[in-house]
């Protein structure tokens, strides 16, 4: 199947309540383990690449386009936290089929003016549009925000915002945090769930994104730091909370944390486990097998979106 936007992804995971999973994507086996795990679920899938991952844009497109290819589920091919108009028309023209411009840390005018070019350039190429309108906090790759719950989404902006940019799908920061450390040890995990529900009123029918949404699994943390790993007292957000929002206006939910710990802890654990191996294949494949596991449980437990390709 060729690559899809998340159009008709959302509309369907809007009516029939769960939502769509957007993985970050930082090696060709992570994707590969992505793909398994959602051929595994029978259902729809994302695979986000950021804007550090794109040094070679035309590679990572042909890669995921063979990915999608060789399958027979819904995969779009999706830029998360695009930082500039001229990336995101730099992954439209690649052959991305959805994109992100993240304006979110200008003012409100300033995000909708560049919202719009984005949507304008890429609507053009039949490309759909994310935005984000408030701050999701916490620190990942180059995305640094100060405050424990960022700045919330304003729910008497959002229907100006989106009449204005014309945008597909808008994040909305309601409490989820970018990075491994989203709690300290004790803190009482903490969702805004009524503005979650007062957006989806004033926006009926309109898919809404969780960024930061990684629940950071102990098992695989334990095997992050029990082979070298430093990441002690990680915590993420709560799988029950996470379905609870897949359940009402939430169409998609991004997961990045989670996979590069499940990802590089196996790896970890691989090279403690076998020093006299030197076979690519004896510690790559555990570790693709490993994020293959991890999205299925995903999809079916959190997203609820298994059987739904």
């Amino acid at each position: 199947m060729a690559l899809v936007t998340t159009k008709e992804m959302f509309d369907k995971a809007y009516a029939e309540g769960y939502a769509v999973g957007a993985f970050n994507v930082d090696s060709v086996d992570i994707m590969q383990g992505v793909i398994d795990g959602a051929v595994r679920a029978q259902s729809p899938v994302i695979l986000a690449v950021s804007g550090r991952m794109l040094d070679d844009v035309p590679y990572i497109v042909q890669a995921c386009k063979l990915a999608a290819h060789d399958n027979a589920i819904p995969v779009a091919l999706h830029l998360d936290h695009g930082k500039s108009v001229k990336l995101c028309k730099r992954c439209v023209d690649a052959g991305f089929t959805s994109v992100m411009i993240d304006a979110s840390l200008y003012d409100f005018d300033t995000n909708v003016r560049l919202t719009r070019e984005v949507v304008d350039y890429a609507h053009s190429c039949g490309v759909v549009v994310e935005s984000e309108l408030g701050v999701v906090s916490g620190k990942e790759e180059d995305i640094v925000v100060a405050g424990k719950y960022g700045q919330f989404t304003r729910p008497s902006d959002v229907v100006e915002f989106v009449s204005s940019t014309g945008l597909d799908s808008l994040a909305i920061a309601i409490g989820t945090c970018h990075g491994a450390y989203k709690y300290k040890a004790g803190e009482q995990p903490y969702l805004r769930f009524d503005i979650l529900d007062e957006i989806a009123d004033k926006l009926p029918n309109f898919p809404l994104v969780l960024h930061g949404a990684s629940s950071i699994p102990k098992e695989r943390l334990d095997i992050f730091n029990c082979y070298g790993g430093k990441l002690p007292q990680a915590i993420g957000i709560p799988e029950d909370m996470l379905r609870q929002a897949a359940a009402k206006a939430v169409c998609k939910i991004n997961v990045a944390s989670d996979l590069r710990i499940c990802y590089f802890g196996e790896l970890r654990r691989q090279f403690a486990l076998k020093p006299n191996k030197w076979d690519a294949k004896e510690f790559f494949l555990p570790a693709r097998q490993a994020v293959a596991d991890l999205v299925y449980d995903r999809l079916v437990n959190v997203m609820g979106s298994a059987n739904k390709a």
